[in-house]
């Protein structure tokens, strides 16, 4: 009876991790051995506020979750210690703190991750850890399309003025 019971608890710990893992638009492995008690409540404080979720599971566990979305190739990761960051509202942002991190305390390293549901090696997190925001992004896009815009609205201008005054000018003439 107490075997059933541990089992069920166990189906559902892997249920919960597959839940977050499909949640999460990355979710990014790292060693975190060697970490003082003090780093490691520093970490998790800035990613709490970036709303990024540091857990740390149990291999199997995160393996049985990940057979389970059909996630392969992700158990070269799953050996040793890792913590887990989900990011759910941006991809990029559990690589970005984390790469910070890692130059600051040269601590840490990435194991890899699972990308918008594509399994990644460290150095594709590092590299993805090197992008902008999604609201830098953004704004870079809507300041590349107003440019233009800006422009043609300028040059229209002007020549709404050179016209006006080119009428303006015979019109005085016509009246005297």
């Amino acid at each position: 009876m107490a075997n059933a019971k541990i089992l069920e608890m166990k189906a559902a710990k892997v249920a919960e991790v597959a839940e977050k893992v499909k949640k999460a638009k990355s979710v990014i492995l790292f060693d975190y051995r060697g970490l003082t008690v003090a780093e490691d409540t520093a970490l998790r404080a800035e990613m709490r506020k970036e709303n990024v979720e540091y857990v740390v599971l149990k291999n199997h566990c995160v393996r049985r979750a990940f057979d389970e979305l059909g996630l392969s190739g992700a158990d070269d990761m799953l050996h040793g210690t890792n913590a887990f960051a989900f990011g759910y509202d941006d991809a990029v942002t559990p690589a970005r703190i984390l790469k910070n991190f890692i130059k600051k305390t040269k601590k840490c390293e990435f194991k890899g991750g699972i990308v918008e549901g594509t399994v990644s090696t460290p150095a594709e997190v590092e590299a993805i850890a090197d992008l902008p925001s999604r609201e830098v992004l953004i704004a870079r896009l809507l300041g590349s399309m107003m440019s233009p815009i800006s422009g043609l609205a300028i040059v229209l201008d002007q020549i709404a003025k050179k016209n006006g005054s080119e009428n303006a000018a015979p019109a005085e003439t016509t009246e005297a």
